[in-house]
Order: C-alpha cells, then sequence, then structure tokens
C-alpha cells in the first residue's frame, strides 16, 4: 500500500495531510519548528469554507522522521528557498529491511514554485516527478491552515521531470482526486512550471502599497520580462486551455479567510520566515543575465524584496515609490543585448 512522506508542514504540505487523513490515504507530515510542534501536540486548525476542524495528523519531527518503506513516495512541500537542503536529507535514507536508498528507491515530487527544483532533486532522485498547484491557502499562524478553494482544495497538474508520464504519476493523481483535489497528469511539466512562474512573479507586489493602476502597470512589466528571458532560455508555456478536466465550477469561496494580496510571498514575510523572491523574480534576474537581457523590473523586486529579507520585521507595506525608483533607474542603465562572438576560423 502506498503511503506518502509530506516533507514541509505549511500551507500545501499541511493541507494535504488534512486531505488524507479526511480521505483515508496513508500519509506521515514530517515538519519542523513551532508548526509541526504544534501539530504533534496539539492538531491542526483547518479552516475550510464549510467550517473548521481541529484534526489529529500522522505527523513527525524532521528531528525524528519516520523510517522509510519500498513502497512510500515523497511529496516535497517546503519552499523553494528550502528545497535544495530537504532533498539532500532524504535523499541518503536507508529503506527498511533493504539496502537501498531513497534517492534510487523511491519517487519525489516537487511541489515548488520556479524552475530549480526539479533539477536539483534529479541530481539525487532516479525518479523525479514535477508538480504544479494553484491553491488559496494561507499559514500566517502557528498550528493553523486556511485553505479557501471550493468545492475542491486545489488544482495539480503533475508528470515525470523533464518529460513524461507514467504509472506512478496516475497513481498520485488518482489519491489526489480521491482526496478532493482536482488533479491531472502532463507529458510535459517544465511548461506547466514556466507558466505558473509568469503568474508568481507578480507575488512580490503583495509586500508593496501603492495604486492599484500603478502596481498593475508594474506587474505587467514584470511577467512581459519573465516572458521574454524564459522564451530566450528555451521555456515554453503551457495554456489554460490545455488541460484535460474541467476547472470551470472551481472558485475561491466567499468568506473563506482568504484575501486578495496575501499570497504566499506576502506570507513569508508575514510569518517571518525566508523569501521565495530570489527564486522567482531572482530566477528572472538569472535568466536575463545568462542569454544579455536586462530585466530592471525583477531585478529591483528581488533587491528591494531581499533587502527587506535580511532585516526582518515586516509589519507594514513597503512604499511603492521606492521600488519605481529603483527599476526606473536600473531601466536608464539597461544596455542592449550583447551580440554573440562569432566563431574562430581558420584558413
Amino acid at each position: 500500500m502506498t503511503r506518502y512522506i509530506i516533507i514541509g508542514a505549511g500551507a500545501v504540505g499541511a493541507s494535504l495531510a488534512a486531505q488524507f487523513e479526511l480521505s483515508g490515504v496513508d500519509y506521515a507530515l514530517v515538519g519542523r519548528g513551532a508548526q509541526i510542534r504544534r501539530i504533534i501536540d496539539h492538531g491542526l486548525v483547518y479552516h475550510r469554507p464549510a467550517g473548521i476542524r481541529q484534526l489529529r495528523l500522522n505527523a513527525f519531527d524532521t528531528a525524528e522522521p519516520p523510517s522509510l518503506q519500498r513502497s512510500d513516495i515523497l511529496l516535497l512541500t517546503v519552499k523553494s528557498q528550502d528545497a535544495a537542503e530537504a532533498v539532500a536529507f532524504w535523499a541518503w535514507r536507508p529503506i527498511d529491511n533493504s539496502e537501498e536508498l531513497a534517492a534510487s528507491a523511491l519517487p519525489i515530487v516537487t511541489f515548488q514554485n520556479g524552475l530549480v527544483t526539479e533539477a536539483a532533486a534529479l541530481r539525487f532522485f532516479s525518479n523525479v516527478y514535477g508538480a504544479s498547484i494553484l491553491t488559496p491557502a494561507r499559514f500566517t499562524e502557528t498550528g493553523h491552515v486556511v485553505v479557501g478553494g471550493d468545492p475542491q482544495v486545489a488544482i495539480v497538474t503533475m508528470g515525470r521531470y523533464p518529460y513524461g508520464t507514467d504509472e506512478t504519476a496516475a497513481k498520485v493523481v488518482l489519491d489526489l482526486s480521491r482526496s478532493d483535489y482536482i488533479a491531472e497528469t502532463t507529458s510535459d511539466i517544465k511548461r506547466w512550471k514556466a507558466a505558473k512562474l509568469l503568474h508568481n512573479v507578480r507575488n512580490v507586489l503583495e509586500l508593496f502599497d501603492g495604486a492599484d493602476d500603478e502596481r498593475a502597470a508594474f506587474g505587467t512589466a514584470l511577467v512581459e520580462e519573465a516572458e521574454t528571458v524564459l522564451k530566450a532560455a528555451g521555456h515554453a508555456f503551457a495554456s489554460p486551455s490545455e488541460r484535460t478536466i474541467s476547472i470551470a465550477h472551481w472558485k475561491i469561496a466567499e468568506n473563506s479567510g482568504i484575501r486578495p494580496g496575501q499570497q504566499s510571498t506576502w506570507q513569508s514575510f508575514t510569518r517571518g520566515a525566508s523569501s521565495e523572491v530570489d527564486y522567482l523574480n531572482g530566477e528572472i534576474t538569472l535568466f536575463g543575465r545568462l542569454h544579455g537581457i536586462a530585466t530592471p523590473y525583477n531585478r529591483a523586486a528581488q533587491e528591494i524584496a531581499g533587502s527587506t529579507a535580511r532585516q526582518g520585521g515586516f509589519t507594514a507595506l513597503l512604499p511603492f515609490a521606492s521600488l519605481r525608483r529603483l527599476a526606473e533607474n536600473y531601466l536608464s542603465f539597461s544596455t542592449p543585448t550583447p551580440s554573440r562572438p562569432k566563431a574562430h576560423q581558420t584558413g
């Protein structure tokens, strides 16, 4: 029987565990810090549109993780900035009653935003699956998770990385569907991940206070930069029309506790946690530098978010004017894309 090892007890991981608990799917939730200690001692306070439940979960601290079985599937739900450390921690753990190690014996499914986690996991694990998840969830209070998706919890698209699908992907999608997710497989998960990143580069704007029209215009600039550099890097984007299942009925429920402008980036800063921006806007900045394309808007967003995260104490929204000024400064110093050097020719 398949058991899911959910690595990370934030909004995505804890809600997965809650849904598996309610649906009878075998799982173990593993986390660290005050959140997992609260869940172990008191259970998870799980907020859904239909009501609030206090659920006792099969939870473990990373300091004392569960032993691994040959039939386990790892679900990596930590933030992008924590993924590499988590992958390395789990890769070389032994399988019970076997000489095998997790990296060669167990599949791992990566739920992170951005584009780097799958390749990092593939450095260790033989069987890597990417998952793109759309979930209106909030984790800002220890021991509580709010999920406003209605009627299903979230939308998940997953496939083998870098390409393909198989029985393992189909099994995970089946169990997610049993657990009140809208889930489907894809043979080209990289395109879905790239499309999600186009959406995620705007998350950083949740940290800033400014006129709606100015923030919207800046968001458009962030996305346009992202699309340009990702295309230059060879990425393509999945379209919603490619979905094999309808999501027309799915919505964020009113009065569910989910508010606009409070997505994962804002939540991390509110909790005083580390920043994911380096793996969102920073990913665009990286590709821009690799391909000689200026990215003043994403660069400015990454820089201010990084500085704010380092200082800590995020208690009020940042002035949008400072973001605009820094982007305009970088824009004024942008240089044209350098031409590639010509190949050396001999006689």
